[in-house]
C-alpha cells in the first residue's frame, strides 16, 4: 500500500464498519511486536485494527543513502546536545500514518501509538487533528530534557551490537533488550520470547533502519509546546517500573495534553506482556468508546 509516498505493509483486523483504530509501534520494532491476543482483543472489543510498519522496519519500504551515526554515538551526541542528520523526521512518520489512513479511505480513528510510536502518534494528533478521534500513548514521553532518563543498562542494551549476524547470536541478543526493558513483574516465559524474537528476525532483518528511527527521535527534540495545542480525548498509558522510559514521561505527557488521563501500572516494563492485554484493551477501548466523533 502506497501512504505518502512510501510503500507500508499493513494488516487489519475486525470488522470494516466499526470504527477504525490504528496501533503505530516503536523504535526499530515491527507491527508483530503488538500482539496478536492485544489486537484480536480490540477487534472483539469493537474496533477495526490496524497494525502495520513504520518506514524503515519489517516489511516497509527500506530506505538507503544517509546513514546516521550508530546507536551508542547518537545517544552520545544527544547528551552533549548535538542532533544527527536526518533523512526523515517524526512528523514524516506521522505524515505515513495519515497516508495510510488516506489510501485505506478511513476518515478518522483512534490513534494508539508505544514508545517512538507514541511520538508519532503525538504528531498525528497535532499535524492532523482532522483526522483523530482520540489518542492514547503506550509508555512513551514529551521529549523534555529534565526528565529522568534511561536506566544504563536498558540505554546499554539497546545500544549493543550483537557480535555478528548469525541468526542464533540475533535471536539470544533480541532476548537480552526484551529481558532488559521487559517487565519485572511480568516476565515472558522463554520459549515465547525465543519464538517471537526468532520470528522477527526471519521476517525482517534491517539493521540500518532502527538507526535512522533513533536520529528520527533524537532530532525531534522537546514536544510540549506541540502537545499543549493538542485538543484531544488523550489516555496516557505507562508502566511503573519501564526501565527505558521512565514512567515520568508519561506523567508528563498527561500534564502537558490538556485534558489528558493517565493510567500506571505497577511491575510493568516496556513491553506489552500477556497477563496486561485484557487491561491494557479495556483501557484503550473504554478511553476510545467515549470519543464522541466530531
Amino acid at each position: 500500500m502506497t501512504a505518502n509516498g512510501v510503500e507500508i505493509h499493513y494488516e487489519e483486523q475486525g470488522d470494516p464498519a466499526n470504527p477504525a483504530m490504528l496501533l503505530i509501534m516503536g523504535f526499530g520494532a515491527q507491527l508483530t511486536l503488538w500482539p496478536d491476543e492485544l489486537v484480536e482483543g480490540l477487534a472483539n472489543r469493537g474496533f477495526r485494527v490496524i497494525r502495520y510498519d513504520n518506514r524503515d522496519v519489517g516489511l516497509s519500504q527500506k530506505f538507503t543513502g544517509h546513514k546516521p551515526p550508530g546507536p551508542a554515538r547518537q545517544v552520545l551526541m544527544g547528551k552533549i546536545g548535538l542532533k544527527p542528520k536526518v533523512p526523515y523526521t517524526l512528523a514524516d512518520l506521522a505524515d505515513d500514518a495519515a497516508g495510510l489512513l488516506d489510501a485505506l479511505d478511513i476518515a478518522k480513528a483512534h490513534i494508539v501509538g508505544a514508545s517512538m510510536g507514541g511520538m508519532i502518534a503525538q504528531h498525528v494528533a497535532a499535524r492532523h487533528p482532522d483526522r483523530c478521534l482520540s489518542l492514547t500513548s503506550i509508555f512513551s514521553t514529551t521529549g523534555n530534557p529534565k526528565l529522568p532518563s534511561a536506566k544504563k543498562e536498558a540505554l546499554d542494551a539497546l545500544t549493543k551490537r550483537p557480535e555478528s549476524t548469525e541468526e542464533a547470536v540475533l535471536v539470544e541478543h533480541g532476548k537480552y533488550l526484551a529481558r532488559t526493558i521487559g517487565s519485572p513483574a511480568y516476565p515472558t516465559p522463554d520459549d515465547r520470547l525465543h519464538e517471537r524474537t526468532q520470528a522477527s528476525i526471519r521476517r525482517s532483518l534491517y539493521p540500518e533502519g532502527p538507526t535512522r528511527h533513533l536520529a528520527a527521535i533524537l532530532h525531534d527534540g522537546d514536544r510540549r509546546k506541540m502537545l499543549r495545542e493538542i485538543d484531544l480525548p488523550t489516555l496516557v498509558l505507562h508502566g511503573e517500573a519501564d526501565p527505558l522510559v521512565p514512567v515520568e514521561g508519561g506523567r508528563d505527557t498527561a500534564a502537558t495534553i490538556r485534558g489528558a488521563r493517565i493510567k500506571t501500572i505497577p511491575g510493568w516494563g516496556h513491553d506489552l506482556p500477556l497477563e496486561l492485554v485484557d487491561e491494557i484493551a479495556d483501557e484503550i477501548a473504554d478511553h476510545a468508546g467515549q470519543a464522541v466523533p466530531a
